[in-house]
């Protein structure tokens, strides 16, 4: 199975790191074993926004498979806003196209923004 790693997730794995214990992030990890472990730039820039060691986060990094974005997910974006009642984030909503077009669940904790997803969005912290 495919998922792509929402920055909630990335954040708290990492804080879990950090703070040497294990969490729900780690939790989930063991789970999920043998999972394919993606992250996008939406992710990427998310994350290192606030970090304070980017070079830490850059090397945690390496451990996902990485999703570039083109215009199929940009074409996503657009008719997945387009259509909605209520529009997304703008960094949600292309997380969003961008799990929908390489067939993934995002994981993550912000239900307010991904649980009208149904089966694509796990949160992390409620498995």
């Amino acid at each position: 199975m495919r998922f792509l790693l929402d920055s909630s997730f990335v954040i708290d794995y990492l804080n879990e790191i950090a703070d040497r214990q294990v969490g729900p992030a780690h939790a989930w990890f063991r789970r999920n074993r043998g999972a394919e472990l993606w992250v996008s730039p939406i992710t990427s820039a998310e994350v290192l926004e606030g970090a304070s060691d980017p070079g830490a986060v850059r090397e945690a990094f390496r451990a996902f498979r990485w999703q570039t974005i083109g215009r199929q997910h940009a074409e996503r974006a657009a008719l997945r806003q387009g259509r909605a009642a209520q529009r997304m984030g703008e960094n949600d909503a292309w997380q969003v196209a961008v799990a929908e077009c390489m067939d993934a669940v995002i994981v993550g904790h912000d239900p307010r923004a991904f649980e009208r997803l149904g089966e694509g969005y796990e949160d992390h912290r409620s498995s």
